[in-house]
C-alpha cells in the first residue's frame, strides 16, 4: 500500500468514526437529565413565550428530525447560540482556541525537545549514575498530580514570593492603557504564561524522556549500530546520526497525540490558573448546562484528536516506509 492509499483509507475511517461521535453526542445530550430551555426561560416569561422558545429551538420536533437538523447545522458551521453568553458558539470557540494553542503547543514542544535530548543521553550511558538519577527524576515528574503541583507553584511563586500573577492571562489595567505597546502586551502574556508553562513542562518532560530512552535502547541493539562501530565512527556520530533518528518515531507519535489531547486534558491546568482556553470553557459549559457550547467543545476536541491521529499516521509512514505495507 502506497502513501496515497494509506491517507485515503485512514481519512475514510476517520470520517466514519466522527459520524459515530456526532450521533453519540446528540443522543447523550438529549437523554441527559434537565431541560435546556429552563436555562433560557426568564422568571417573567409566560407559558406561551416558553412554547415559542421551544419551537424556535426545534425541540418540539421528532427526535429523528432534530438529528437531521443537527447534522445539517454542523456541516454548515452553525453550532447554535450559547445559553450563558448569548453569542454564537463558534465565536466563543474562536476567542478561546488561540489561548489554548499558545499555552499547550509551547509546552509540548519544549517538553519534547528536552525529553528527546536527555533521553538519548541517558540511554547512551545506561546503567551509570546519570541514567539512574535522571530516570528516577523523570518517573517522579511523570507521576506528579497536576492540580497539586499547580497549586503548589501558585502558592510559592505567585502568593508567597510574588514573582508571577495569581491567575488569568493578562493584566487588565495594562491592556486598557492606550499607551501600552505590542511588546509590552506580549511580555504581559508571557509573564502570566510562565507558571502554567513550567507546570506542564515538569509534568510532561519525564514522559518524553522515558519514551526516548526506551526507544533509543532498542535501537542501540540493532545490527547497523554494530556495523557503524566497526567502521570506526565516533560514538557521538553513532548516537546522533544513526541511533537517534530511528528512535524518534515513538516520540513523534506521542507529540502529535499530546498536542491533540492537550486541548481536552488541559482543562485542569486552565481551570487552576484561570487560563481562558477551550478546556476551561468546556468545564464551565458542562457545569452550567450550556448544551450548545458543551456539544461544540466536545465535537471540536473529537475532530482535533482524529485529525491528529491521521497526521501522526502519515508522518509515521513517511519516516518508516515499512508502515505502508
Amino acid at each position: 500500500m502506497n502513501l496515497r492509499k494509506l491517507i485515503l483509507r485512514r481519512s475514510l475511517e476517520i470520517l466514519l468514526i466522527f459520524f459515530v461521535i456526532l450521533t453519540i453526542l446528540f443522543l447523550l445530550f438529549h437523554l441527559a437529565p434537565g431541560d435546556p430551555v429552563s436555562r433560557m426561560v426568564e422568571p417573567g416569561m409566560t407559558a406561551e413565550d416558553a412554547e415559542m422558545l421551544i419551537s424556535q429551538l426545534g425541540l418540539d420536533q421528532p427526535l429523528w428530525l432534530q438529528y437531521l437538523y443537527y447534522i445539517k447545522n454542523f456541516f454548515a458551521g452553525n453550532f447554535g447560540i450559547s445559553f450563558h453568553y448569548g453569542q454564537p458558539v463558534i465565536n466563543i470557540i474562536g476567542m478561546r482556541l488561540p489561548n489554548t494553542i499558545l499555552l499547550f503547543t509551547t509546552s509540548v514542544f519544549l517538553s519534547a525537545l528536552a525529553g528527546v535530548f536527555w533521553g538519548k543521553i541517558v540511554a547512551w550511558y545506561k546503567g551509570r549514575p546519570v541514567d539512574t538519577g535522571v530516570t528516577i527524576l523523570s518517573l517522579v515528574c511523570h507521576t506528579l498530580f497536576l492540580p497539586w503541583i499547580a497549586l503548589l507553584f501558585i502558592w510559592i511563586f505567585a502568593y508567597r514570593v510574588g514573582w508571577f500573577p495569581l491567575n488569568g492571562m493578562i493584566t487588565p489595567e495594562l491592556w486598557l492603557d492606550p499607551s501600552t505597546g505590542f511588546f509590552a502586551k506580549a511580555a504581559d502574556i508571557g509573564h502570566h504564561m510562565l507558571l502554567p508553562l513550567l507546570t506542564l513542562f515538569i509534568i510532561h518532560v519525564g514522559e518524553y524522556l522515558l519514551i526516548m530512552r526506551s526507544s533509543m535502547l532498542e535501537t542501540l541493539n540493532e545490527d547497523y549500530i554494530l556495523t557503524a562501530r566497526a567502521k570506526g565512527l565516533s560514538e557521538k556520530r553513532i548516537r546522533n546520526r544513526h541511533a537517534a533518528p530511528n528512535a524518534y518515531l515513538p516520540v513523534v507519535t506521542n507529540v502529535g497525540l499530546s498536542l491533540a489531547f492537550s486541548i481536552n486534558g488541559g482543562a485542569l491546568t486552565e481551570t487552576v490558573f484561570s487560563w481562558p482556553g477551550i478546556g476551561r470553557e468546556l468545564i464551565f459549559a458542562v457545569s452550567n448546562n450550556d448544551y450548545p457550547l458543551a456539544m461544540a467543545c466536545f465535537l471540536f476536541i473529537s475532530l482535533v484528536v482524529l485529525v491528529a491521529n491521521l497526521v501522526v499516521d502519515v508522518v509515521y509512514a513517511y519516516l518508516d516506509p515499512r508502515i505502508r505495507y
